[in-house]
């Protein structure tokens, strides 16, 4: 079976998984306590903090630890709106994000808060003037994602954290696609708020961290939404996930360790699946050519239903949007935003490469989804 869905999900990397053990085993203090085991637990995660901290060119202080970006988000989202209510009540986000920022965008919106969601180019770019434009008096949050999920497009954020701070708002963007992938610097972005979950990079499931700017003057402020016990500053409250907070700051190290080496390999492979499955006669590539993540394609065929064939493959693991919305039968809300027809939109496909990946594996899932169109009469047999 060849994985081909690795914006859903990575597997663990054993280094990862070899730093995680002790604290899984032996070493299982709460980092609460004051004991010789908690202790140990503490500083594992001063240490986890710190490598995190590394990647992002962030300080400790900085960090929140979650159960993962969708509680980043809410945390983001929900504790901004609650802690500017007397600024404004207006946030602005884009069509394409994530439904993790859209459905907390669409509560907000019950309480009260106004929410401008932006179109895209068809490229799935902002156009600045487009985000200018909508800024109020009222508005206290920018929420933009920095790599889209289904089809790995970028997004500029630093003129757009220009903007938000000329109107005295804050910059908000999920980045869970991006860290590990790209270099993701919050200083040269000069983003307040950034969301991340460590199974994007080869850390476990159910950690993740919100970046909150606390420093030179630029103290972000949040609206806790988890009480009990004033953990973490205050922000958010409950134990410690001591082994998950360990891989991901490993996650992190080798991140940034292998950055460099992993992305030109990412692109080669892309390119080389990309390459073949655009000869199909009719098919798409969604998204900006260029300026998207280094692992990701995202391609419409003509007359495919993409549903259909990722459940019935049997060698192939692929995507025909987020993972996250894959139980709802729609087409994707970032194609339609970008322009694609319903048709187009229903038979995109996302492929998410990996640098463990070789260049025959790539070349055989070329030819499998040849092979498999060739069944469903979608191109002509040789």
């Amino acid at each position: 079976m060849l994985y081909l869905d690795h914006n859903a999900t990575t597997p663990l990397d054993p280094r990862v998984l070899e730093a995680m053990m002790p604290y899984l085993t032996e070493q299982y203090g709460n980092a609460s306590s004051t004991h010789k085991f908690g202790l140990t637990a503490k500083d594992a995660v001063t240490r986890a903090t710190q490598q995190l901290a590394d990647l992002l060119n962030a300080q400790p202080n900085e960090l929140v630890f979650t159960s993962g970006a969708t509680e980043s988000i809410n945390l983001a989202l929900k504790g901004v709106a609650e802690a500017y209510a007397d600024r404004g009540h207006h946030i602005i986000t884009v069509a394409t994000e994530h439904k993790a920022v859209l459905d907390v965008c669409a509560y907000l919106e019950t309480i009260g808060i106004a929410v401008t969601y932006l179109p895209v180019q068809p490229d799935g770019r902002l156009d600045p003037d487009v985000v200018e434009a909508a800024f109020t008096d009222q508005t206290i949050l920018l929420a933009v994602m920095l790599a889209n999920n289904e089809t790995g497009v970028l997004q500029d954020l630093r003129p757009l954290a220009e903007l938000a701070h000329a109107h005295e708002a804050l910059l908000f963007t999920d980045a869970t696609q991006a860290v590990g992938k790209i270099p993701v610097d919050v200083d040269a972005l000069d983003v307040d708020l950034l969301a991340l979950s460590a199974h994007k990079f080869y850390g476990p499931k159910g950690v993740g961290a919100l970046y909150t700017r606390q420093r030179r003057g630029q103290r972000t402020k949040l609206t806790a939404q988890m009480h009990g016990g004033g953990h973490q500053r205050g922000f958010r409250s409950g134990t410690l996930n001591v082994p998950g907070i360990v891989g991901l700051g490993a996650a992190a190290h080798w991140a940034k360790t292998e950055l460099d080496d992993n992305n030109q390999k990412l692109v080669s492979l892309r390119d080389t699946l990309e390459a073949s499955l655009l000869e199909i006669p009719g098919s798409i590539l969604n998204g900006h050519p260029t300026l998207r993540l280094p692992n990701i394609t995202n391609i419409s065929f003509p007359g495919l239903e993409a549903d259909t064939w990722v459940a019935a493959q049997t060698e192939i693991m692929a995507a025909t949007g987020s993972a996250c919305t894959a139980a709802i039968i729609e087409p994707s809300h970032v194609l339609q935003a970008m322009g694609r027809s319903n048709e187009e939109a229903f038979g995109a496909l996302r492929f998410g490469v990996s640098h463990t990946q070789t260049v025959e594996e790539i070349a055989q899932v070329a030819e499998a989804i040849m092979l498999s169109l060739q069944t469903l009469n979608l191109l002509a047999n040789p």
